[in-house]
């Protein structure tokens, strides 16, 4: 093996594990809780695939995997931060982030790579995202997030991806963002060959009119209907592509399809939007029938977002090129003012000293607003009344591994429903 090993927790389908694999990572474990995906992993690899709830050591035990285990990775769950969502954050039965922090911590791996939803990186998840470099900082990491482009790594969809990588030290100062590869080409010159395939007369008419970048495909969950192309607004998109959302086809449209057809895609036609070929290092296997297919594939982090991370990653963990000093390298994030200022605080502040340490970022008109935000995520400890108000913050509210946090019964309850 190369001995850049990687654990890689709610693995889906494989987008992330394919980029990892051609940036040069041996998967030994690979967890993930649809059996459809996983038999899809299964179908292209041999790896060691378990079926179940990455949080349940009855599925897998991760101190049977840390031994010299170079990367941690994962794509845990979107929905808690979906700005199409209600962004619940840790009262989402499904917010693994911050359990992730602490599998870290516990496995010890020279690297860390958790990608998520460009919700993650709104305001409302600020205190939340601190929270996770603080205890990544605790646990001897340094850490740094970025929202990623997937059109610039090579990839024909407009789909951002909000990433964190975390690396000890002497490796960190090797590591440095990858440089983008933009897609060159349009939706049309992507599934020129595919829709041509079967013998429509119209595939190059219809290349030519669809001449700009996909929006973000739409994997969706158990929770929705049959495959289609997403919400209102990105069916849209698609028709100004000359491209039926309303839905997925079995088949490219054939020989006996008038020209000026609107065509659906095919689920390998959404797969080339992923990244997913043609190249034949991307070529993979999706198990299942069409709907699971397609769920499968739009929930995917693209391959080659994948690989350009992972290779960026594999340069750091090999010492590749000069060290920099670790504060040139962070990516300009927002971080909660209120969370930071209460975080350090050595006593509890009223509000007029939150608002002091915050050095004017936060108002008196909008500091009662942001507590409440910040509360959503966090106990927050009060004590007395009007201006002599005092607070402190609490815990974190999110699932880290309590076994009587009460993400247990709500996730076996929706457990039917979570994809």
């Amino acid at each position: 093996m190369s001995g850049l090993t990687v654990v890689e927790i709610c693995a889906g389908a494989g987008g992330q594990a394919l980029g990892l694999e051609l940036a040069g990572f041996e998967h030994t474990l690979a967890v993930e809780l649809d059996v459809h995906a996983a038999a899809t992993l299964r179908a292209n690899r041999e790896w060691e695939v378990r079926v179940g709830d990455v949080a349940d050591e009855g599925v897998w035990n991760p101190d049977d995997f840390s031994k010299d285990l170079a990367l941690l990775a994962g794509g845990v769950p979107c929905p808690p931060f979906s700005i199409a969502g209600k962004q619940l954050g840790t009262s989402d039965e499904r917010d693994l982030f911050a359990w992730a922090v602490e599998l870290a911590g516990r496995m010890q791996p020279r690297a860390v790579l958790l990608e998520n939803v460009r919700g993650l990186s709104m305001p409302r998840f600020s205190g939340y995202r601190q929270h996770v470099k603080d205890r990544l900082a605790e646990l001897g990491y340094w850490s740094d997030w970025k929202l990623l482009e997937a059109r610039d790594y090579g990839v024909p969809q407009l789909r951002p991806r909000f990433i964190l990588v975390a690396l000890r030290e002497e490796d960190a100062r090797h590591f440095s963002w990858p440089e983008p590869t933009p897609f060159i080409g349009t939706v049309g010159s992507a599934l020129h060959d595919l829709m041509e395939a079967d013998g429509w007369r119209g595939a190059a008419a219809w290349a030519a009119r669809a001449d700009g970048i996909a929006p973000t495909i739409v994997g969706g969950s158990k929770k929705h209907g049959g495959a289609d192309l997403g919400p209102t607004r990105a069916k849209r998109a698609w028709e100004a592509l000359g491209v039926d959302g309303l839905g997925v086809s079995d088949t490219p449209p054939t020989s006996e399809h008038p020209v000026n057809w609107v065509p659906k895609l095919t689920t390998e036609m959404v797969a080339r939007i992923q990244g997913w070929g043609p190249e034949p290092e991307y070529e993979w296997v999706f198990t299942g029938r069409k709907t699971s297919r397609y769920r499968q594939i739009g929930n995917a982090f693209p391959p080659p977002v994948a690989r350009a991370v992972g290779g960026a990653i594999a340069s750091a963990l090999k010492h590749e090129g000069a060290p920099k000093d670790l504060a040139q390298t962070e990516a300009e994030v927002m971080h909660d003012p209120i969370y930071v200022a209460l975080r350090r605080a050595d006593r509890p502040l009223t509000a007029r000293q939150v608002i002091k340490a915050t050095g004017g970022v936060i108002g008196d008109k909008d500091f009662e607003q942001r507590l409440g935000t910040l509360s959503r995520d966090f106990e927050i400890k009060h004590d007395g009344v009007g201006d002599e108000r005092t607070y402190v913050l609490g815990a974190f509210k999110g699932f880290v591994g309590q076994e009587d946090h009460v993400r247990h019964l709500a996730f076996e309850t929706a457990r039917s429903r979570i994809s």
